[in-house]
């Protein structure tokens, strides 16, 4: 029963954890990279057109103007990938979580033709940047010639600081839309794409294909499953892997009902005798050992699954009284992306878990009782 219990406890707070890390991956990463965008062969000239007739359609939240160059920031000689996305930022907090993100500056900081950057803490802190510095991007630019590309250069200055707690904060940056088109080489006004938000992103690749095909021919639609996907798909296979492994150890405490049941049935042979010789059935005896083991499968379940709900709804405030013990952050925010344990509690896994518990504790009598059923009362008694 104990064996059952910590089995039990086990699978419901990792995978609660498992949800928690998910949970708070899928808001930082998903709340800054677009849900989708829609583009065509050339830059708007007017995405307000497009963004109105984006927004009247169901599930989208909000259409805003969207442009991302690829570049290289460059500072005292030392040089990083960097993707820059051109935003509105009175419009930009209706599809970004950026605006509850900032660490130093504003959103609002990004005026139209003052060249201002915004970039993450992990960028900052490599390049030991702050408020006013200046920075260089670099953008490939593919000329006339045949095989030509030379690099277009822009000095922007460090107007804000954000923080995601993703590996964002050293790979994205923000700077105005209309700052973007001459990065790019565009007339003033030109945008690339304007960017969605859904009210339930996991459906974004069939609300994109329905928003594209609504708005008219010539627009293609991207989700966040082509950049982003792999992350999450890699997450989903890891936490039903470690759900599995962690099964096991509901299979040993059910291996161990089989194990105590066969030694009790040994231990109680002289007494499924004298019941057989009363007058109990072979399926009776059966009956009492299916009980013993099935009551040993539920309370185990039972304790198992409160003390696993508990522990899951209470695991992040246990680990924060701890550091404060102990003086130690464990999940510093210099190491790990994350600062704290987190944990989402979902009742499809406590179902899940409680039923394979009880499914296994059940499916572990069966022998023993059988056994036990098979006793024959002149055998047994022979010697006593």
């Amino acid at each position: 029963m104990i064996g059952l219990t910590l089995g039990v406890l086990a699978m419901i707070l990792v995978l609660s954890v498992m949800n928690g890390f998910q949970q708070e991956m899928r808001t930082r990463i998903l709340g800054m990279v677009p849900h989708a965008t829609i583009s065509a062969e050339q830059p708007f000239a007017d995405w307000k057109s497009v963004a109105d007739k984006a927004a009247q359609q169901p599930h989208v939240l909000a259409a805003v103007p969207y442009t991302q160059l690829q570049g290289m920031l460059s500072q005292r000689g030392r040089m990083q990938p960097l993707l820059v996305d051109g935003v509105d930022p009175e419009l930009e907090p209706k599809v970004s979580i950026i605006g509850d993100r900032m660490v130093q500056g504003q959103l609002d900081n990004l005026k139209a033709g003052e060249f201002g950057i915004i970039i993450g803490e992990i960028t900052a802190h490599r390049f030991q940047l702050g408020m006013g510095d200046k920075v260089t991007i670099i953008v490939p630019e593919v000329t006339s010639a045949a095989g030509n590309i030379t690099p277009r250069m822009r000095r922007f200055t460090v107007v804000g600081i954000f923080k995601v707690g993703a590996e964002l904060d050293g790979s994205l940056s923000l700077i105005n839309v209309a700052d973007a088109a001459p990065l790019k080489g565009w007339e003033p006004g030109l945008v690339q794409s304007v960017r969605l938000a859904f009210d339930d992103l996991f459906k974004a690749p069939q609300y994109s294909r329905q928003v594209a095909g609504a708005i008219g021919a010539g627009y293609e639609a991207q989700d966040w499953t082509s950049t982003q996907g792999s992350l999450f798909q890699a997450m989903n296979m890891e936490k039903t892997m470690i759900g599995l492994l962690l099964l096991l150890i509901v299979a040993v405490a059910a291996f161990n009902i089989i194990a105590t049941l066969i030694m009790v049935v040994a231990d109680k042979k002289a007494d499924i005798a004298i019941l057989r010789t009363l007058g109990a059935t072979p399926r009776q005896i059966m009956f009492v050992f299916m009980v013993q083991g099935t009551v040993i499968g539920v309370v185990g379940t039972f304790i198992g699954g409160v003390l696993g709900v508990i522990a899951a709804l209470n695991v992040s405030r246990w680990i924060s009284a701890l550091e404060r013990i102990v003086g130690h952050k464990i999940f510093g925010s210099d190491m790990y992306f994350i600062s704290n344990l987190p944990s989402d509690l979902q009742l499809n896994d406590v179902m899940l878990i409680c039923g394979a518990a009880l499914c296994m504790s059940f499916l572990a009598t069966l022998y023993p009782a059988w056994r036990a059923s098979r006793t024959e009362p002149a055998e047994a008694l022979r010697y006593d």
